[in-house]
Order: structure tokens, then C-alpha cells, then sequence
């Protein structure tokens, strides 16, 4: 951070403390508004607030947010100006927890978990590009790691107070993720740089289709793939194997921890073999890593598929960005472009596999297995298509 904050000096915030203020988003916007849902999800099924099925569906409507969120990122920064709509998404967040502290009704806190889907949609897409200009180009592959960082902080986080909070029960628990929103987004708040307007003009995409639809094909599978244990992994070990919510918690951090040096590491391994053959290994490990709950529900077994996946969730991120830099040599527009499209084409996979995969989560019974099988599957496809349209490059 020391070596950020000599840049850029003056009335404004200190690239330091751009990428603080962008750390608390990603880690407010997602390692909490959607991660600490996780851990949270055995005890609302234990506590009768809401059926098993039920409470699988209330997880994917944040995925269902996501992706809404991610459609009115730019829109919505055009009216606000890109500070003014992550301030708002930030505060929206925060409002969330205090809502969801009240079970009014399946549709009431339904609602409540799509808008905090929203706010991460929107923080992704709009943090990154608007703190990455200030930071010295040197700095950036830095900066961008920290930022990502966040999102394993979150996850490490909600792992490791929501089951401290749940002691005192849910409407506490909620309650107290709450006042910690509220701390991240006022300690946030006055770390953006300059609040500029969202240029207006249209930017004329020519990439090749078929390169194009390749590339959000893949990172949709991917984002099936990763379903299972963004939204299962903790109720798999709480309550499918009855190890309770304090082991299922454990795994939950190791899963958040590997999060936090996923995306450097990721990032690390494809400037030194390339982003297409990075990316073809991570398609693989995450199948293997996913599929291996089905094989063996040892601690190690557990540990090790945690550690993989938990890498992946943010750390594909910087693989895919770095592959469409790579296919759009030298153009800053087409690379935006292509990033819009590619981040629509997660989102889109996210949600469909969420609402799959709890539909049939509802229909057997909770078949955790059957879940984690299909989500092997959809990583197995993605690294079957990338080799197979790899012919001839």
C-alpha cells in the first residue's frame, strides 16, 4: 500500500486509499452481501424460518440480483456519476442486512436478497474500472489483486463472526452484519476519486462472434461450476453430513482465506505460462475440486475441494480479464466491450445454475451430492470446449 500512496498526491484521495475504499466494496458488495448467506442458510432452516427448499431459493435470488445489477451498472452510473451509484449500492447493501433481520414473509426477504444481488452487480462492474486509472501503471496488477482480495476477506469473514453472532441468535446476527456494512461503506465513502460523468458515446464492437461467444461460454460454465459451493458448501457439511454448523463454518473460512490469494496467485501463473493455458488449468483443477465431495467426505477431501474452489471464485476473474486483453491487443474500448459481455455471460450462468441446481435441490429432497456432481460437470464441459476450440491457434 506504501508504495501506492506516492502517486498522485493533492486534494484528492491517495491511490491507497482508492484501493481501501474499493476493498471494502468488493468485500461489502460480495464477500458479505452474498457469502454471508452461506454459513447463515443451516440455521434458517433450523430455526423454521424457512424450509430447506426455501432457503436454497433465497440464495439464488442473490445470484438472480447479480445479474440485474450487472445489466444496470452503466445506465445507472450515467444518472449518479460512478461514485454516487457505488455509494448508493453500498448504502443499498447495508439496508439489506437491517431488512433481512425481519422474516416478514418469503417474499418480503426474497426481495431483499435480490437488491443486495444488485449492489454487488453493479459494485463489480463499476468498481474496478473507475479505480484502476488513478493507480500508477506499474501498480495495477497490484492493485487489482487487492482489490479482488476483498472478496475472499468477506468470505474469510462471514465464516468466522457469523457463527460468534449466531449465538445470540438471527435477528442479532442480521442485525450485527448490518452495523458492520454501515462501518465498511462509511469507511469507503470518502476514498473514490472525483465523481465524472459515464462517457456517453457508443463503442462499434467488432470482435470475431464465434471468439466472442467461446470465451462467455466458458466463464458461464465456469460461474455453474462454482454454484454448489457458493451456496451449498457449509449446509453440506452442517446438515448432509451432520458435522453441525461450526465444522461446516471452518471449511467456510478455509474457503474465504483461499479466496483472499486466489486471484493473485492466478495472476501470477498466467504471466508466466499465459492466460489460455491458465485459464484451461483452472477449468480442470475446479472440476476435479468440485467432484471431489462426491468421492470422499474426509476432512482432507473437504479441505482440499474447499482451498481450489474457493481460489477460483474471484481468481478466475483476473484470468478471463487477462484473456481479453490478450484477444484485444492495444484497444482499451473493445476490451471494455468484450469485458461487458463476458461479465453479463457469468452472471447469466450464475443465476441459471443457482435456480437449477435449488429447484432440484427442492424436487430430491436435498440431494447435496447430485449438486455438487452437476456443477463437476459444467467445469469438465468448459475445459472439453476450450480444448476442443483450441485446434489451429
Amino acid at each position: 500500500m506504501r508504495t501506492l500512496s506516492r502517486a498522485n498526491p493533492g486534494r484528492v484521495a491517495s491511490p491507497a486509499r482508492m484501493v481501501l475504499s474499493a476493498m471494502c466494496a468488493s468485500l461489502l458488495g460480495i464477500g458479505l452481501s452474498r457469502f454471508a448467506y452461506t454459513p447463515l442458510l443451516p440455521e434458517l432452516v433450523s430455526s423454521h424460518w424457512f424450509s430447506s427448499s426455501d432457503a436454497a431459493y433465497l440464495g439464488a435470488a442473490n445470484l438472480a440480483g447479480y445479474l440485474a445489477g450487472a445489466l444496470l451498472a452503466r445506465p445507472l452510473a450515467a444518472r449518479l456519476t460512478p461514485v454516487g451509484a457505488m455509494r448508493a449500492m453500498m448504502a443499498l447493501a447495508a439496508l439489506s442486512f437491517f431488512a433481512c433481520a425481519f422474516p416478514v414473509s418469503f417474499l418480503w426477504f426474497f426481495g431483499w436478497r435480490v437488491l443486495s444481488g444488485v449492489s454487488g452487480g453493479v459494485l463489480m462492474v463499476l468498481v474496478a474500472p473507475t479505480i484502476l486509472p488513478h493507480i500508477p501503471e506499474s501498480r495495477r496488477g497490484l492493485a487489482g489483486g487487492m482489490i479482488f482480495a476483498g472478496v475472499g476477506a468477506g468470505i474469510a469473514l462471514s465464516g468466522t463472526l457469523v457463527p460468534l453472532l449466531l449465538q445470540a441468535g438471527l435477528v442479532r446476527t442480521w442485525l450485527g452484519l448490518g452495523v458492520l456494512a454501515v462501518a465498511l461503506a462509511a469507511l469507503a465513502w470518502g476514498g473514490w476519486p472525483p465523481a465524472g460523468p459515464v462517457a456517453a458515446r457508443r463503442v462499434r464492437f467488432v470482435w470475431p462472434p464465434r471468439v466472442l461467444a467461446i470465451v462467455c461460454l466458458l466463464y458461464g460454465l465456469n460461474a455453474v461450476g462454482l454454484v454448489p459451493h457458493m451456496t451449498l458448501l457449509v449446509d453440506f457439511v452442517a446438515r448432509g453430513l451432520g458435522q453441525g454448523i461450526a465444522a461446516g463454518a471452518g471449511y467456510w473460512v478455509v474457503f474465504g482465506l483461499a479466496a483472499m490469494a486466489g486471484p493473485i496467485l492466478a495472476g501470477h501463473v498466467a504471466d508466466s505460462i499465459g492466460f489460455r493455458r491458465a485459464l484451461r488449468g483452472a477449468f480442470l483443477l475446479q472440476a476435479l475440486a468440485v467432484a471431489l465431495p462426491v468421492w470422499s467426505h474426509g476432512p482432507l477431501a473437504l479441505t482440499v475441494s474447499s482451498l481450489i474452489v474457493g481460489a477460483f471464485v474471484p481468481g478466475i476473474v483476473p484470468l478471463v480479464l487477462g484473456r481479453v486483453r490478450e484477444l484485444t491487443p492495444g484497444d482499451a474500448d473493445r476490451q471494455k466491450a468484450a469485458w461487458s459481455l463476458c461479465t453479463i455471460g457469468f452472471a447469466l450462468g450464475q443465476a441459471a445454475g443457482a435456480y437449477g441446481m435449488s429447484y432440484l435441490f427442492a424436487l430430491t429432497g436435498g440431494a447435496h451430492l447430485l449438486i455438487f456432481g452437476l456443477g463437476a460437470a459444467a467445469l469438465a464441459a468448459a475445459f472439453l470446449i476450450e480444448i476442443a476450440t483450441s485446434r489451429g491457434d
